[in-house]
């Protein structure tokens, strides 16, 4: 799917211009149609735009003939049916001198943000500014993610007290697999952010790395952006603490609530071993009563009572005996 749009004084309009000078294409799973025509109407490179495809791609920047590609990875939930699940895909930021274009496998409401947005809080054509708040969208949503875990673990938390079953365990797996591929990223995040930051120096011609001049030549960065940036790598660096935080927690409570439920299965199962020894204190009698022999109280008119009335006395001791050894 393809989508572009252009910044004017009031509006974010849609555009079918491609070669507009500060427009943003946003490319969600794209086909191969759709990337040929990007890269002949802008002369971008097709690699760069097809890297944030591979979802095992790692978070870095690239540069390649004057154009810059900053790949990050951003959170999803992909969650349904009561199961939690969250994950992690890449996103492409590819920025040449004209253009900027986003890349990612589907949709996603860190880019959905800024096609909703006023167009008062970003200018498609301000490209270093776009891509500052791109990564500080993604750091926010992470810890918006977090929060939502911390609170889902809690749920799970009060429901595991009284339960037998996997279920519950099975989502606190999943919580603590998301909270991994968080972690990862966000690391992988923070590389990229933090060399965007070192790129950033007042004279980029004498650099050594020419990568590097390059990155600062195409992301000019003024004193609002660095800033910008700095909040970004704070933010990314709580994303991080929160992650290990609450993985630290959930790994503890798997252990704690594997062994709780085990032990609420050994209670049902001495309960009913209790039960069991009490029902059989009965069956003993009627079984001794049932015999073709000689047996006390015979001959009496009430033996069935009395069988009925000893039954019930062992049942009775049985059940206090059981009782003072807890087995209730």
């Amino acid at each position: 799917m393809l989508r572009s749009y252009l910044s004017t004084a009031s509006k974010l309009l849609p555009t079918n211009d491609l070669t507009t000078k500060g427009i943003w294409i946003n490319l969600i799973a794209p086909t191969e149609e759709e990337i040929n025509l990007i890269v002949k109407t802008t002369n971008l490179s097709a690699d760069l735009l097809k890297a944030a495809l591979d979802e095992e791609e790692r978070s870095h920047i690239e540069v390649d003939e004057g154009q810059l590609l900053i790949l990050i990875n951003i959170p999803i939930y992909a969650g349904e049916n009561g199961n939690f699940i969250y994950d992690t895909i890449p996103l492409g930021i590819v920025v040449s001198e004209n253009t900027l274009v986003t890349v990612c496998l589907r949709e996603n409401l860190i880019l959905e943000e800024f096609e909703m947005r006023s167009p008062k809080t970003f200018y498609t054509f301000k490209k270093t500014r776009f891509v500052l708040q791109i990564l500080f969208i993604t750091a926010t949503y992470y810890l918006r993610y977090l929060r939502q875990i911390d609170k889902i673990t809690n749920e799970i938390e009060a429901k595991l007290h009284k339960s037998m079953k996997n279920e519950e365990l099975i989502k606190l797996l999943n919580l603590e697999k998301g909270l991994v591929y968080f972690t990862t990223s966000l690391r992988a995040n923070e590389i990229v952010m933090e060399k965007l930051l070192r790129s950033q120096l007042k004279s980029p011609i004498a650099r050594i790395d020419p990568d590097t001049a390059i990155t600062s030549l195409i992301l000019k960065m003024y004193s609002d952006d660095e800033d910008l940036l700095e909040d970004v790598i704070t933010e990314n660096k709580q994303a991080i603490e929160m992650c290990e935080t609450y993985s630290h927690i959930l790994s503890g409570m798997m252990d704690a609530f594997a062994s709780i439920i085990s032990n609420n299965l050994n209670m049902v199962m001495k309960f009913l071993a209790s039960i069991t020894i009490i029902l059989s204190l009965p069956g003993i009698v009627a079984s001794f009563y049932g015999m073709n022999v000689l047996l006390p109280f015979q001959n009496t008119p009430h033996a069935f009572s009395i069988a009925i009335l000893i039954s019930i006395i062992l049942s009775l001791v049985g059940v206090i005996i059981l009782k003072r050894k807890n087995m209730f």
